[in-house]
């Protein structure tokens, strides 16, 4: 029973001083949209270029090896009559071993598309929170939050600093190309 009450002195006491530690000066907070930016900012731009374009590569590379395995199914159809039961099982399982590599194909370019993905957001997302923590320091903001990682639903649109991040961010690539 006494752990309760010290607890809870202990806490009323941080509450009492808690208005006087934020009260001291304009408490600003401010909020980035990530998302935006991703589809707004120039970077962002370039990273769905580039990841449509290795998108479009790789789709090339499989309708080409699908041609492949297309054909390779038609000759088969057209030997085994000819073929001997020994020879038609043999190219068969080849045939197979074809399909489970064509398989393996999908998959490994798909984890590629994806870790590519990945790879480009990580950078992004380091630049933006980089910017972020720059325009909080010189703008002196108590905090800056990502709008759907903090789960917000509602914030006023004067504390939405996307459109400057953006701005700041869209001039740091400018001058790094």
């Amino acid at each position: 029973m006494k752990r309760i009450s010290i607890a809870s002195i202990i806490w009323i006491v941080f509450l009492g001083f808690m208005p006087a530690a934020f009260g001291a000066g304009e408490t600003k907070i401010g909020v980035i949209n990530f998302e935006q930016i991703m589809k707004e900012s120039s970077a962002g731009k370039m990273n769905q270029k580039v990841l449509n374009q290795r998108g479009q590569e790789l789709k090339g590379k499989l309708e080409n090896e699908k041609q492949t395995l297309d054909e390779v199914n038609k000759a088969l159809e057209r030997e085994s009559l000819v073929l001997s039961a020994e020879k038609k099982r043999e190219k068969e399982r080849e045939f197979r071993i074809q399909i489970n590599d064509f398989k393996k194909m999908q998959e490994d370019f798909a984890n590629e598309l994806k870790n590519l993905e990945i790879k480009l957001i990580n950078e992004m997302q380091k630049a933006v929170f980089d910017i972020a923590n720059e325009i909080g320091k010189k703008e002196n903001f108590l905090m800056i939050i990502e709008r759907k990682n903090a789960g917000v639903i509602y914030i006023a649109d004067h504390v939405d600093i996307t459109d400057a991040v953006i701005k700041k961010y869209n001039a740091m690539v400018s001058t790094t190309d």
